[in-house]
C-alpha cells in the first residue's frame, strides 16, 4: 500500500442507468461553438472552423439531480445544455472512422458558465478557466451505456428553466459530429477511459438566479432535473 502524506482525493464517478455499478470520470473536455445558432449568438461566426476544446476538473460534476450551488464570484451564471460522451477507451491520433468505438455511454449535460468573467477574459485575451472550471460547473446525469442505446446521432435536446423552454435543438446539428471532435481531441491530447467530452450547446443560453429549476431531456436519455440554490 502506498505511502500519502495526505490522503488522496476520492474517486469521481457518475450512476450508470438501469445498474448498480459506476462510471469512473478522469477528465472533462468540452468542445466550443459547436451549434451554429449558438456561434451566432454569442457573436461568431458559424462556419466551419476547426474545433476548440476547454476542459473542466472532474471534481467540478454535480452528480445526477443534485442542487446546483451558486457559484461565488459571478452576477450572470448561465445554463448550456448539451450532449456528453463517456469514452470507455481511448488513445492518440485516433481515426474519425473509429471514434465511436471508443465511446461506453452518452448523458445528458450542463455546461454552467459564469458569462460575465468569461466576458471579461475574452476581453482581456485570459483564459477561461474560472469561467467554465469552477466547482459544481459540470452537471451529468446517468451514463446510458452504447449496448443499450446505440449511438444517438439526431434527437430533440431542450431546455427548460421553470417550465419554460429556453433551448431547442437537435444533436444532428453539431457543425461538428462526436466522431469528428473524438478524432480533433486526440490529436491534442491522449484520451483514456473515464474521459467525459461535452459536445456543444445549441443556442438560447441564459442566465440562471438562486430558485430556478433547469430540466433539461435529449432524446433518447430521459431528463434531468436541477435546482439552483443560494
Amino acid at each position: 500500500m502506498s505511502d500519502y502524506v495526505i490522503d488522496p482525493p476520492p474517486v469521481v464517478s457518475l450512476p450508470v442507468a438501469g445498474s448498480t455499478a459506476r462510471f469512473p470520470v478522469r477528465r472533462i473536455f468540452c468542445v466550443g461553438r459547436n451549434y451554429a445558432d449558438h456561434a451566432r449568438e454569442m457573436g461568431h461566426d458559424p462556419d466551419r472552423e476547426p474545433p476548440f476544446f476547454f476542459d473542466k476538473p472532474a471534481d467540478a460534476l454535480i452528480v445526477g439531480e443534485a442542487d446546483i450551488p451558486y457559484p461565488s464570484c459571478t452576477g450572470q451564471l448561465e445554463h448550456e445544455a448539451e450532449l456528453v460522451a463517456a469514452l470507455g477507451s481511448g488513445g492518440r491520433n485516433i481515426d474519425a472512422a473509429a471514434a465511436l468505438d471508443r465511446v461506453w455511454g452518452y448523458a445528458i449535460g450542463n455546461d454552467l458558465t459564469r458569462r460575465d468573467i468569461q466576458a471579461e477574459a475574452k476581453k482581456l485575451g485570459r483564459p477561461w478557466t474560472m469561467a467554465k472550471g469552477f466547482d459544481g460547473s459540470a452537471v451529468c446525469g446517468p451514463i446510458h451505456p452504447v449496448a443499450r442505446i446505440g449511438h444517438p446521432a439526431s434527437g430533440d435536446i431542450r431546455l427548460h428553466v421553470n417550465g419554460t423552454l429556453r433551448q431547442s435543438g437537435d444533436i444532428l446539428q453539431m457543425i461538428w459530429a462526436l466522431p469528428e471532435i473524438i478524432a480533433a481531441l486526440s490529436r491534442l491530447v491522449e484520451l483514456k477511459a473515464g474521459d467525459l467530452v461535452y459536445t456543444g450547446t445549441p443556442s438560447g443560453v441564459g442566465r440562471l438566479v438562486p430558485g430556478d429549476v433547469v430540466e433539461i431531456t435529449i432524446a433518447g436519455l430521459g431528463g434531468l432535473r436541477n435546482r439552483v440554490v443560494a
